[in-house]
């Protein structure tokens, strides 16, 4: 199979040496790609600025802002069977970038933010999709019903949830999956490269049952 996998943070600039960001290291995108490496699948993985040695024998794709993963996604997706969105893509960037740095002032600062394009929706809802689309949900509070609205919402096949405080910048994490059919399986607590084994084993299943559903109806 052909997977296309989004890992890290984006930065949203602010002026030359500023930009909004997140705690995301990265470390759970990078393992699902090195577990699909290694199940034999091959891997175009569009990473954001992380800390993180390149998986070997992945196609590597790097991006800054949201708008350039946005992009780099949608000009790959079609060549994919399974799209593993992973990045945690900021939510908001500034709707004015200084060209040049923004000197500090007595009293208080403003910034006005834009809402930056939500890729897992526009890949969801796209009306001739034909790979498995897997969501991340990050999230600090009401884990399973926030993780259920984002697969609705996002048209998701499957959205991985996970508890904000324990994964980011962790090796360990602990998973809630959730299924387009209704069904949940839980990973308890484990290493991020373990918990990327388990990911591609129910990826490749699901995948596999709706690309021979999909035969059937050519047919």
């Amino acid at each position: 199979m052909r997977f296309l996998i989004t890992a890290g943070p984006t930065r949203e600039p602010i002026d030359p040496v500023r930009y909004i960001s997140n705690r995301s290291s990265g470390k759970m995108g990078y393992a699902i790609a090195q577990a699909a490496l290694d199940a034999g699948h091959a891997v175009t993985l569009i990473s954001g600025p992380v800390q993180i040695a390149p998986p070997r024998n992945a196609e590597v794709i790097r991006v800054l802002t949201s708008d350039e993963m946005f992009e780099a996604v949608h000009r790959r997706a079609d060549a994919c069977d399974v799209c593993v969105m992973c990045a945690a893509v900021a939510d908001y960037k500034p709707a004015a970038v200084s060209p040049t740095k923004i000197k500090k002032r007595r009293g208080a600062f403003s910034l006005d933010l834009l809402p930056t394009r939500d890729i897992l929706h526009s890949l969801g809802h796209r009306a001739d999709r034909r790979f498995l689309l897997v969501g991340f949900a990050a999230e600090t509070d009401q884990l399973r019903q926030n993780a259920l609205q984002k697969l609705r919402e996002k048209n998701c096949d499957i959205v991985v949830a996970n508890d904000a405080r324990l994964a980011l910048e962790s090796d360990e994490n602990e998973l809630l999956i959730l299924l387009r059919q209704g069904r949940t399986k839980k990973i308890p607590r484990a290493p991020k490269k373990i918990l990327a084994r388990e990911l591609i084993k129910i990826f490749e299943k699901i995948a596999t049952k709706m690309f021979d559903k999909k035969k059937c109806a050519d047919y």
